[in-house]
């Protein structure tokens, strides 16, 4: 398998996953803003979306898709088909238990999420109801991410790569046209979030029938859980779960420390972030991703330089695309807000509030990246508590500078703090994995980032004299918005052509980076 053919077919996918998710958030900003209902949604969205990263492609996938991949390729097929039939049945009744508690005790989940809120107002009504709609989501989320495992070990990456386009087209279609229908209007996106997930695993379910992975959940949970694969599985995944939730964790006390700030804070936080997906989606998920069953792969065939040959190959990769990204969004930061943002309801002070956590994001990017390449290695060897023990150091790091950090930068402090936590995250595993020699550096690592770095700087140097020359809040109206679009679609343009012609002068070529993982 070529993974960086294979990298630019799933990369590519993923692309066009967050450019049909940028013109959901577009909309989103336009239509909603970033008042208080547009806070609900966002302070509604992160229960799911924490449930999902802990019973989807989060915790379950880190301690399922290993086990996977060694049963495939030692036990064949009918044993590890049994195994996912009894794994999809424990998840099933599993998250469908909690979605049932979730919805019964909202009162006690919105405490948790947004203490910021004061009970019986609007906002906490709206937050609240929200929630609720939204909690059924993760049950077919977390079917999703179990057929996304499997099709992945069966080196069938493109077909869940591009799942997350299909929520994202429905997000937008109930934005164009339920939202109208809706009081309040942003109701309508919770009905997408949930219709997303159904469509988004029927969308897998074909596939895994071609390969007869098609998952057959029993009434049985007793008969599953007595499975020593199963069991095996649970075993990994509590503390794969502890080292996502130490994460998401962190994520809830920044929500709520910004239900503390000014209305709209949680908004400005939140499309920032979803500028951030658009890289680390694109080269770091889709990084983890492939490259996770050919570490597995690896290590259960004690093949030492294959595997070193893939970290190696996966850190440079992650540096190569990552600067460059980092630097981008930190130099056109407010050209970005303000040209995909701003209009109707996203004024000219949201474009600026909002940029200023993307250029706080922006300083950890390389780090956010890392994060997944790195932490494949341990999960490859199923070695999740080592991450773990990293995540909940790294927790109390992050929370220690929110306190420097929030009291001089306000909401972008909460940015700026995720940011060098990641990088922290990062340098400690890249640290262990060398020290435990797990990991062998390899020769030509200051070459490499003194020729990066040449082609950084030329870059930057141009991006930052253009954009200096070009006004992005002023004038209103759709022809100055689509000359702005032109001119930021210009600059990105021109940045790649320019880093990428001065990588080449300095004797870059593409053939360098070609690696063919065995299997």
């Amino acid at each position: 398998m070529n993974l960086l053919k294979t990298l630019a077919s799933v990369g590519g996918l993923t692309l066009l996953s967050r450019i049909v998710g940028l013109a959901r958030e577009t909309l989103m900003a336009r239509i909603f803003g970033a008042g208080a209902s547009t806070d609900a949604f966002f302070i509604a969205f992160r229960i799911p979306n924490l449930l999902r990263r802990l019973f989807a492609e989060g915790a379950f996938s880190q301690a399922f898709i290993p086990i996977l991949a060694k049963s495939k390729t030692v036990d064949g097929h009918d044993a590890t088909k049994l195994l996912v039939d009894r794994v999809a049945t424990v998840l099933f009744w599993m998250v469908s238990l909690i979605t049932v508690l979730g919805v019964v005790f909202i009162s006690g989940v919105m405490a948790l999420v947004a203490s910021g809120m004061a009970f019986g107002t609007e906002r906490y009504a709206q937050a609240s109801l929200m929630t609720q709609i939204m909690f059924p989501y993760i049950v077919f989320m977390s079917l999703a991410a179990l057929s996304a495992g499997v099709l992945n070990t069966w080196k069938d990456f493109k077909t869940p790569a591009f799942t997350p386009v299909l929520l994202n087209l429905i997000m937008v279609v109930c934005a164009l046209w339920l939202a109208p229908h809706f009081d309040p209007p942003i109701l309508a996106m919770t009905v997408g979030v949930v219709v997303g997930g159904v469509v988004q695993l029927a969308w897998q379910l074909p596939a895994l029938y071609r390969i007869g992975m098609l998952p057959r959940i029993s009434f049985n949970v007793l008969e599953a859980l007595r499975d020593a694969g199963v069991r095996n599985v649970l075993s990994k995944m509590v503390p794969a779960t502890l080292a996502v939730a130490v994460a998401q964790i962190s994520l809830i006390i920044d929500t709520n420390i910004a239900t503390h700030m000014q209305v709209g804070a949680v908004s400005w936080i939140t499309y920032a972030d979803r500028l951030m997906e658009f890289p680390t989606a694109i080269l770091g998920v889709a990084l983890g991703t492939i490259l996770l069953p050919s570490l597995t792969r690896a290590h259960s065939l004690d093949d030492e330089q294959e595997y070193n040959d893939l970290l190696r190959w996966g850190l440079r990769l992650t540096c190569l695309l990552a600067l460059p990204a980092s630097a981008g969004l930190g130099l056109m930061a407010l050209a970005l807000t303000s040209t995909l943002y701003q209009g109707d309801k996203f004024d000219v002070q949201a474009a600026l509030m909002t940029s200023q956590a993307v250029s706080a994001y922006a300083v950890g990017l390389v780090g956010l990246i890392s994060v997944k390449v790195l932490a494949g290695a341990y999960y490859a060897k199923q070695d999740i508590r080592t991450p773990v023990k990293i995540a909940v150091f790294v927790l109390v790091a992050t929370q220690g500078m929110n306190l420097i950090f929030v009291p001089i930068f306000g909401h972008a402090g909460l940015a700026l703090a995720i940011g060098l936590g990641a990088c922290l995250n990062a340098a400690i595993l890249a640290g262990l994995l060398v020290k435990r020699g797990t990991l062998h550096a390899g020769q030509g690592w200051l070459v490499f980032f003194a020729k990066v770095f040449i082609a950084l700087a030329v870059m930057s140097a141009a991006v930052y004299w253009v954009n200096g020359h070009i006004g992005w809040v002023a004038g209103a109206g759709l022809a100055n918005k689509l000359k702005h679009v032109s001119w930021l679609l210009g600059i990105i343009v021109g940045a790649a052509v320019v880093y990428f012609a001065t990588l080449f002068a300095v004797g870059f070529r593409i053939r360098d980076f070609k690696l063919i993982a065995k299997g």
